[in-house]
């Protein structure tokens, strides 16, 4: 059963590392296309994604989730709200916060971009029964959890200087 079970995990593995990769490259074609730094597009599809679910983020929060120091977040914010693809709005009671928002021409390019690649993917899993998505859902969320869980455990090291 374990070799069964660890055989599976690396088939499962190497389908989401060829997944990422293609995502990866999908975003970097995104960001020529806004002319953008592809660390700036998957910025603001992070942004964009937490306003779709209801929970912008702020910078700090989106700092984690692309894992860059404070200084670099600020000249990262700065650059796309110049392109005008995101604004910085005060909407918390606390006024010091500051919530992340996409720019209406942002959402556009990404919505124009990604369609055909979301309307190609909605035919595939139109294929799968609701409990199955749900599954897989749970099933990716926990090797996200046990991802998470081991980056916290094991903080970032930087490479030893030459």
């Amino acid at each position: 059963m374990p070799e069964d079970v660890a055989a599976r995990r690396e088939r499962l593995a190497e389908g989401l590392r060829a997944y990422g990769a293609s995502f990866t490259e999908l975003g970097r074609r995104f960001a020529a296309t806004l002319g953008v730094h592809s660390t700036d597009a998957f910025a603001l599809l992070e942004i964009a994604a937490a306003e779709r679910h209801g929970s912008p983020l702020s910078p700090a929060q989106l700092g984690r989730r692309v894992s860059l120091s404070s200084g670099a977040m600020t000249a990262l914010l700065n650059r796309l709200e110049q392109a005008g693809y995101l604004t910085r709005t005060r909407e918390h009671a606390d006024r010091r916060v500051v919530t992340l928002r996409s720019g209406g021409q942002a959402a556009e390019l990404a919505d124009a971009f990604f369609a055909p690649l979301n309307a190609r993917q909605d035919v595939i899993l139109a294929r799968y029964s609701p409990d199955t998505l749900r599954q897989f859902e749970v099933v990716l969320d926990e090797l996200r959890e046990s991802m998470d869980a081991e980056l916290a455990a094991a903080p970032a090291q930087r490479p030893p200087r030459r």
